[in-house]
């Protein structure tokens, strides 16, 4: 019998940097991300090349999903266009939801109630400006296929609960609330570390440093220089905790060092992962060393593609400076349902007669003018061609100017804003994917689409499916 275990793994850090100190930076989410966005995006990267109708479920783990009453499973779910019949679940309130996800997906699958469930962990959390936390706090998210046939199994875990109110963050509260400092560490993070690792230590038979990778939670990089010395783990054995590169990423951090550690490891080694969150978790995973089955781009990929961002940009992109009162209403929750395939799945459709691709949904062919005879075709996994654009100046946005145009997609044309893009990338021929992202928040309430982005790296597109893009393309209408 196959083994289970984490089979796939996926990541996502945002391209943004800000710079922290003279050397280092943190990751940051863009002015139209969140913790949701990134998660659809972590969930990609995982499911490449996977048959999505495979999953069974979702879980998803955050501390920072922007809304308190809605699944953010159920939303992450239709953006990635898996089956309605996946269950979800949403794990929160805790740094630690992010392994406590991951565990319950194991268990539900060796359990058999569930086959294949995709774990996502994504963080987007704040500090008060000017706070010693501030520039501790990075965004990234981390996903995980559970499912048989795994690349790394767990061996073991030992958990302890524990009340303190160490970091904290209530109803009414936009940042992250923390106490004094050595409490924090040696009352909180440092006493909870030793004795999980202890407890896992005596089930095991197995110290810290009997492992082949240690992965460690610290709220920063000094605490996590102590706690591997309290816990004797050599800094060879140390799997790189990403601080001066990301910053801590809350429910993400752990999971974002696993994925790390998996797309490294080449044969079969044993990997000790410590997380923290009102108590403690340990987990003994075992790695074979076999490729995963998907094709992500991982943590690596996504720390070599990145760009600063300007302070104030990033001030007002998180609300940080006063604003005019914005206006009431919002989306019509009717009209976000009933076009939910187009807005949160990118599905178009195409005519089962002359197979022209179109979008949005409607009733008749444009080409040959037949009547409902349409299929559902997913385009938030494929790729396109710009095909004209414009910057607006006018419109608000925290970074300026915004971009937006045609973009041609096996014959498709959308109208799209573009992220993560400078005016002089932009070409009528460029390659773009596509990425999930926060459009507005009109009616006090986020609100999201598809954007185009640049492919970050042009030879990935080879000439062959940029002609088929090209060829892809229907003639231009005449002119009535």
């Amino acid at each position: 019998m196959a083994e289970i275990g984490i089979s796939s793994y996926g990541a996502y850090i945002p391209m943004t940097r800000l710079a922290v100190g003279k050397t280092g930076e943190r990751a940051v989410a863009g002015a139209d991300e969140d913790a949701l966005t990134m998660a659809v995006a972590a969930g990609v990267d995982c499911l490449r090349g996977l048959d999505r109708n495979s999953i069974d479920a979702v879980y998803f783990a955050s501390t920072s999903y922007p809304y308190r009453e809605k699944s953010g499973a159920a939303l992450i779910a239709r953006a990635l266009d898996l089956r309605r019949t996946v269950a979800t679940a949403d794990f929160g309130a805790s740094l630690r939801a992010g392994v406590s996800a991951l565990l319950a997906a194991v268990d539900a699958v060796k359990a058999g109630s569930l086959r294949s469930i995709l774990v996502i962990a994504s963080d987007c959390r704040m500090g008060a400006p000017r706070s010693s936390i501030e520039s501790q706090l990075g965004d990234a998210a981390a996903a995980f296929v559970v499912s048989d046939g795994a690349i790394a199994t767990v061996e073991g875990v030992h958990t302890i609960a524990e009340e303190i109110l160490d970091v904290w963050r209530s109803e009414s509260d936009s940042f992250v609330q923390t106490w004094e400092e050595r409490f924090v560490v040696d009352q909180g993070f440092r006493k909870n570390i030793v004795e999980v690792a202890s407890g896992l230590r005596e089930k095991m038979k197995s110290a810290p440093s009997d492992f082949d990778r240690v992965i460690l939670y610290a709220p920063d990089g000094k605490s996590h220089q102590q706690a591997a010395r309290a816990l004797k783990v050599p800094p060879e054995k140390l799997q790189d905790p990403l601080f001066g590169k990301v910053g801590n990423a809350g429910t993400a951090f752990v999971p974002l060092q696993i994925a790390a550690a998996l797309a490294s490891i080449k044969s079969e080694q044993r990997i000790l992962a410590l997380a923290y969150g009102d108590g403690a978790t340990a987990i003994s995973l075992r790695a074979t060393g076999a490729a995963q089955k998907s094709k992500s781009r991982g943590v690596a990929w996504h720390l070599e593609h990145k760009r600063p961002m300007d302070a104030g940009v990033y001030k007002r992109a998180r609300h940080l400076e006063v604003e005019p009162p914005r206006p009431a209403g919002g989306i019509s929750a009717t009209l976000h349902h009933r076009d939910r395939d187009e807005d949160i799945s990118l599905k178009a459709q195409r005519c089962s007669k002359c197979q022209t691709l179109q979008f949005p949904a409607q009733r008749v062919c444009f080409k040959c003018h037949g009547l409902d005879q349409f299929e559902s075709v997913r385009l938030s996994d494929r790729r396109g061609i710009v095909m004209s654009y414009t910057f607006d100046y006018f419109h608000p946005s925290a970074e300026t100017p915004t971009i937006a145009g045609i973009v041609d997609i096996d014959g498709a044309r959308l109208y799209l804003m573009m992220a993560d893009a400078k005016p002089d990338q932009l070409r009528c021929d460029l390659p773009v994917e596509f990425t999930f992202r926060r459009i507005h928040e009109t009616g006090g309430k986020p609100n999201y689409f598809w954007k185009s982005t640049p492919v970050q790296s042009i030879g990935e597109v080879s000439g062959a499916n940029r002609d088929a893009s090209e060829a892809a393309v229907p003639p231009r209408m005449p002119v009535q």
